[in-house]
């Protein structure tokens, strides 16, 4: 059926006509479609913002149609439908690309002109999905205020689509820059059943990876979902931070479950689509539930729009039909009985959400059509100023430019005055790792990392990270220290007296070296050795003289001095306390029982000869291991937490000669006094490798004791090295 549009809200005649379609009423529960059936939108609940919305679309058309600049001797016209339902209103939908009353798919593009030249509408993600491919495959400007789905982005898929607010991708960014501003972590998501709270669930999901944000409970619910089991459920988990991203009339269950069963003291963050819902701030009992926090774009007033409420009402009751009247004289879904009840207060009062995203839509629309039809161009002035409405602006979100978001956290009323707390555990102390409990990485226990570890919860904060070498910590620490490298010093008093010893230990050997040389000839030299003797005060000598390279930070010089002189000279004494030891067996034992091979001995020299094949083979032996470790003559031991001692490595051999010399004083230590001379004399040549190390050791390590609470510990690892370096 068709009628005038002179005294209607749901048409105007003009030269253009644009479409509208608005949410005068909604649908309490979605039926299953089994014929084709269109909703009689009218027979359901109101809804009075939906109303406001038309007057916005009335509104902006009227203010064009008064302009003289934007489409000059031109009249914009428009149709309205009330759409409430997802499925079952798409005859509104048709008759906007009807031509002449009827449809012609198969018409060339170029040549179909639809009744409308662009659309507003409709409110809703899933409702502007169900009827956007009718409009985009003819490209049919689809200008919506209402549908934030993520997907309708999609070019290929709605090339003509365009909108007025932001999408749900922007939505959900914010949702998440408020969750981390406050340190939550441990969050539901409830939505519906619908692309709208879908794409907002998984947008959410995607978004959250790598904040720290666990994503404790999620449900999308059904208008006849049982609301209270799932609030009990997320209060069982101890969630206080619940995500409400659903369309009004889900969102006015969730609040009214959660009033009636007493949940309390919860943080709720309300989406565009319901954060400035009139009638839910006037639910009683909703202080108790906790504190709303909702996101709207940046509300901006519309000038002169009140004015024009007032003018189109005019009285209360004057200048409308009936609403039997109206069902006849109006098309299917232009029909609204409580709308000529509403008082311009109630209009202009009510949610101004999508106001001004309608009002933008109609202005696009109209500047597109001025670049069409070549209109003059005039500057605009556009005076807009913010109205908060009774609600309160607490923050602000700019993408535009730079990133920017900030929270007026005083201006916010909390329960007992505190940010109310909602993560999975407590955050651990400085210097603990988590330990992850369960599925969530929000939950965890702490564990204090132990010495020589760290963590960094910048880096991860589930793992105690090993210190460098070089480095220490104590235990529960969150950085390492660098060791202080300790090493003998020339300049410390122990070190001095080492040196000085050593040297009244050199010239004691050379004066007896000079006592021996002049007198050489004398019995007592010659049974002591005769020109051996010479042989091992030598090697004695030179041997002394590698103390004076213990001191001072390890190099390859140095530690190539020290450890190839001693070591090879030292062994040569060694070698000829062997053959003294060996030539008393000889004497005793060798001549009688094997005169031969003691005769050969004798006659072939076989003490020169043994001295000179185990020089030679020690000798062989330093030019491999200097070959083997040119590049690693120093290492480190951790003799304390925060110092590393710089030892050489050392090098073997002398001390393997020494048990063979050990072995021929014993084999027959009760035949000649000498070989009790000989022990004597050999514990005395060790006596003058090990005394300066460890009388050196004493002194270094009482010198530091005092200063350091771990010298006990430091004693046993300083042992090890000094008696191990001269091997």
């Amino acid at each position: 059926m068709t009628g005038s549009c002179s005294a209607s809200d749901f048409c105007l005649e003009g030269d253009y006509l644009l479409g509208g379609l608005f949410p005068l009423h909604e649908i309490e529960k979605e039926t299953t479609l089994f014929s084709a059936e269109t909703t009689e939108c009218f027979r359901h609940i109101s809804s009075k913002s939906g109303y406001h919305m038309l007057q916005v679309m009335r509104f902006a058309v009227e203010e064009i149609n008064n302009s003289t600049t934007l489409l000059p001797n031109v009249s914009l016209g428009y149709e309205i439908f009330d759409y409430c339902s997802n499925t079952k209103n798409l005859n509104s939908a048709l008759r906007f690309i009807l031509k002449n009353g009827s449809i012609k798919p198969k018409e060339k593009l170029n040549n179909y002109q639809p009744k409308v030249i662009g659309l507003t509408g409709p409110y809703g993600s899933t409702r502007t999905m169900t009827i956007a491919p009718l409009f985009t495959m003819d490209l049919i400007p689809m200008v919506n205020y209402g549908a934030s789905s993520y997907a309708l982005s999609n070019k290929l898929q709605y090339p003509s689509f365009v909108r007025t607010i932001p999408s749900n991708k922007d939505m959900i960014e914010m949702i998440i820059h408020i969750i981390r501003w406050f340190g939550w972590n441990w969050v539901a998501f409830i939505g519906s059943q619908d692309d709208y709270s879908s794409d907002g669930l998984k947008l959410f999901n995607k978004y959250i990876n790598n904040t720290g944000i666990c994503l404790a409970y999620q449900e999308g619910l059904s208008l006849n979902a049982n609301y209270s089991l799932t609030l009990k459920k997320i209060d069982m988990l101890n969630i206080n931070v619940i995500v409400v991203f659903a369309l009004t009339q889900y969102a006015s269950k969730i609040v009214k479950a959660a009033i009636a069963n007493n949940i309390q003291d919860k943080v709720w963050i309300a989406s565009q689509t319901w954060a400035m819902n009139q009638q839910l701030p006037r639910e009683p009992g909703i202080e108790k539930i906790g504190t709303v926090i909702g996101i709207t774009e940046r509300l901006l007033s519309l000038p002169g729009f009140n004015e024009f409420v007032y003018k189109a009402r005019g009285t209360s009751d004057a200048g409308h039909n009936d609403a039997e009247d109206e069902v006849k004289s109006k098309t299917c879904n232009q029909v609204c009985h409580y709308c000529s009840l509403l008082t311009a207060e109630e209009i202009i009062n009510e949610n101004p959400t999508f106001s001004f995203g309608i009002y933008a839509a109609i202005y696009t629309i109209a500047h597109a059509l001025h670049k069409v039809l070549q209109c003059d161009i005039n500057e605009c002035q556009k005076n807009t100023m913010t109205k908060s409405y009774m609600f309160e602006t607490v923050g602000t979100y700019e993408k535009h430019a730079e990133i920017t978001f900030t929270i007026n956290n005083s201006l916010l009323q909390w329960h007992n005055k505190k940010v109310p707390f909602s993560n999975c555990s407590v955050e651990c102390k400085v210097g603990h790792s988590r330990q992850i409990e369960g599925f969530h990485g929000c939950c965890f226990t702490c564990r204090k990392c132990p010495p020589n570890s760290y963590v960094d919860f910048s880096r991860d904060p589930y793992t105690c990270f090993p210190c460098a070498e070089g480095e220490w910590s104590d235990e529960g620490s969150t950085t390492c220290k660098t060791r202080s490298v300790v090493y003998p010093q020339f300049t410390e008093i122990p070190s001095i007296i080492v040196m000085v010893s050593a040297a009244c230990l050199i010239i004691l050997l050379i004066a007896i070296f000079c006592l021996f040389a002049y007198n050489y000839d004398t019995p007592v030299v010659k049974s002591a050795g005769g020109g051996m003797c010479f042989l091992m005060l030598t090697s004695l000598i030179l041997s002394s003289i590698s103390v004076f390279f213990f001191f001072g930070k390890p190099t390859f010089v140095f530690c190539l001095l020290r450890n190839v002189i001693f070591a090879y000279f030292f062994t040569v004494c060694i070698s000829c306390l062997t053959v003294r030891s060996f030539q008393i067996i000889s004497v005793f034992k060798m001549a009688t029982q094997f005169p031969k091979l003691h005769s050969l001995w004798v006659k072939h020299n076989g003490q020169r000869l043994f001295i000179a094949f185990v020089s030679f083979i020690h000798f062989i032996s330093c030019v491999i291991w200097m070959t083997l470790n040119g590049e690693i003559n120093t290492e480190k031991i951790f003799s304390r937490t925060d110092q590393t001692l710089y030892l050489c490595h050392g090098a073997g051999g002398k001390r393997h000669m020494g048990l063979i010399e050990d072995a021929f004083n014993y084999l027959y230590k009760d035949g000649y006094d000498d070989s009790q001379k000989l022990e004597c004399d050999n514990r005395l040549i060790y006596l003058q490798d090990d005394w300066l190390c460890w009388l050196f050791l004493m002194f270094f390590i009482s010198s530091s004791s005092s200063s350091h609470p771990n010298s006990t510990q430091s004693l046993e690892f300083h042992k090890y090295m000094f008696i191990r370096s001269p091997e």
